[in-house]
């Protein structure tokens, strides 16, 4: 902003986060003022390990992010779980409540303050200290806010002070990229303007100097979902080619092939496309396609041995080297907490973590040898991320304000986005809005995907992709496929939860829920066909293939 700025000749204008210019006030007004903590992160980690089992796994990070988000809508411990409102916390609330409880009795008894504290403190001062707020007044002729869209409780309670009777005010913001709800954030205070301020000038920046016609087009088909401020978004950039959807079986492979051609063809520099998907956790297989394909590659917000679940797994392996790596890989993930069935309301970060956990045993049945060897193959598979070069991969709010030449939106399945825990229609609206900014991030070659047997996100439906003949065409014959694999992997679910039952084990001991699809799909005939199966070794046909071939005789054409 500040070079923005620059180039048009203004100086003088401070250009400051709200905490930033918060905290600046804050020292200059309250002297005495405790040293603010740089991350909830450690106190946070230290609190969680004294909660019961599996709860104490939870990553600090989702722990941080609820914390903000009460504190963003002025909640205390004490209003904490009144004030839920239908939001589900990634702990139940009585945890979450003594996780709340011991952070904010922490910070008490050391004197330290988050970024949070900064602006409730402020506020507060405010509300007592009228003349305080009216000679920063004095001093701020105007105000302008960008990213108005994400503006809290907490941050607009402040800002108020700010502007007191005044209207110099300008926001800038787009309700149709508001996606950050789970911090606090709301666009109502952007939507609201007009009738807070009814003689305010409304201004609709609709030219779109980004994307192509083409990319613009199917954006605005969402635009009647997404509510809100109206408005179209009219393009300035010559054509281009027309978005498409693949419905693939290998949607790693997949991307990876249009990578490769983009590059090769069309010229395409590597980092100037990016696949963006939901949650972290949905790195890993285009991390080992892109990887098995010599495509360099970057992940924003982590790569997949760089997370939680890996680290801590890979340490355990090394304890025990000699071990079969199925067995230790099992049991490293049993001491880490990995669950059999996901509750409702798990964070972004342990969502991850768990599907991290699951994937890792799943590769380690697969690998038929010790866990030393199958840490080294983790090694030489994952360990090719490029240091700030090659293609981004990143989840939709990490990519949201940046853009690049070619956008893949792979995993357009119900479940996944809309994500599974969005069940009211505010949480499908938002997953509706990420999408959005997953599409305009496109200047010039856009791609969406989805996996051949998976039930199609239904937002693929509002941008019209379902209509297509060639689409149609592929999308029946899977879908009837789709159909039988079900009758034959619900079949394997149910023997294998009898199988765990009765072997007292886990049902992620016996076959991963990717294994059964791939048994499904394959329908093998003999034990010597099930060693082609991914995730099944000689020990795993050894111990179920016979009860694996007979479930499945009677689904055999």
């Amino acid at each position: 902003m500040r070079a923005r700025l620059e180039t048009l000749g203004v100086s003088g204008v401070r250009a400051r986060t709200f905490h930033s210019s918060a905290l600046a006030q804050l020292h200059h007004l309250v002297p005495s003022t405790g040293e603010v903590l740089p991350s909830k992160a450690l106190w946070l980690r230290q609190i969680a390990n004294g909660l019961p089992r599996p709860y104490r796994f939870r990553p600090a990070a989702d722990l941080a992010t609820e914390i903000e988000w009460a504190r963003n809508r002025r909640l205390t411990p004490d209003t904490y779980a009144d004030g839920l409102d239908g939001h589900e916390p990634p702990l139940p609330v009585d945890l979450m409540l003594r996780v709340f409880h011991r952070y904010e009795e922490r910070k008490r008894r050391e004197g330290r303050l988050d970024f949070e504290d900064v602006l409730e403190q402020l506020v507060r001062f405010y509300d007592d200290h009228p003349a305080a707020a009216e000679r920063f007044r004095t001093r701020c002729a105007a105000i302008t806010v960008d990213e108005y869209q994400d503006v809290n409780l907490l941050q607009q309670s402040l800002l108020d002070h700010w502007l007191g009777d005044r209207d110099e005010l300008c926001a800038v913001g787009d309700d149709y990229q508001a996606i950050y709800s789970f911090t606090g954030a709301t666009p109502r205070y952007l939507l609201d303007l007009p009738r807070r301020f009814p003689h305010a000038a409304v201004v609709r920046l609709e030219a779109n100097y980004r994307s192509t016609p083409q990319v613009l087009e199917l954006a605005n088909r969402l635009a009647p979902s997404l509510g809100g401020a109206g408005k179209t978004l009219r393009p300035v950039a010559v054509d281009g080619p027309e978005p498409a959807l693949q419905i693939a079986v290998d949607e790693g492979r997949w991307v990876a092939e249009r990578i490769s051609g983009l590059h090769r063809g069309e010229g395409v520099p590597y980092e100037e496309m990016a696949v963006i998907y939901r949650v972290n956790a949905r790195s890993e297989d285009f991390e080992e396609a892109l990887a098995d394909a010599g495509i360099p590659y970057q992940v924003r917000g982590g790569a997949f041995l760089s997370r939680p679940a890996a680290r801590s797994m890979l340490r355990r392996l090394t304890r025990s080297p000699e071990a079969a790596a199925g067995i230790a890989a099992a049991e490293a993930a049993r001491l880490d907490g990995l669950l059999d069935e996901l509750p409702a309301g798990l964070g972004d970060e342990e969502a991850t973590r768990q599907a991290d956990l699951r994937r890792l045993v799943q590769l380690a049945d697969a690998f038929d040898g010790s866990a030393a060897a199958f840490v080294a193959d983790l090694e030489s598979r994952f360990r090719t991320e490029g240091q700030g070069r090659g293609v981004h991969l990143l989840t939709y709010h990490r990519a949201k304000g940046l853009e690049w030449d070619a956008v893949f939106l792979p995993l357009l399945t119900a479940g996944e986005l809309p994500a599974r825990q969005a069940k009211t229609d505010a949480a499908i609206a938002e997953e509706r809005r990420l999408l959005y900014v997953g599409i305009t991030r496109a200047r010039r070659f856009l791609f969406l995907s989805r996996q051949a047997k998976a039930r199609p996100s239904p937002f693929l439906a509002e941008l019209g992709l379902r209509s297509g003949a060639a689409a149609a065409g592929v999308e029946k014959g899977r879908d009837r496929a789709a159909t039988e694999d079900s009758e034959a992997f619900t079949a394997l679910r149910a023997w294998r939860k009898e199988r765990a039952k009765a072997d007292g084990v886990p049902a992620y001991v016996v076959f991963h829920d990717r294994t059964l699809e791939q048994l499904a799909t394959r329908l093998p005939r003999d034990l010597g066909a099930l060693l082609d199966v991914p995730g099944i070794g000689p020990a795993k046909v050894e111990r179920y293939g016979s009860d694996v071939v007979r479930v499945l005789a009677r689904f055999d054409s």
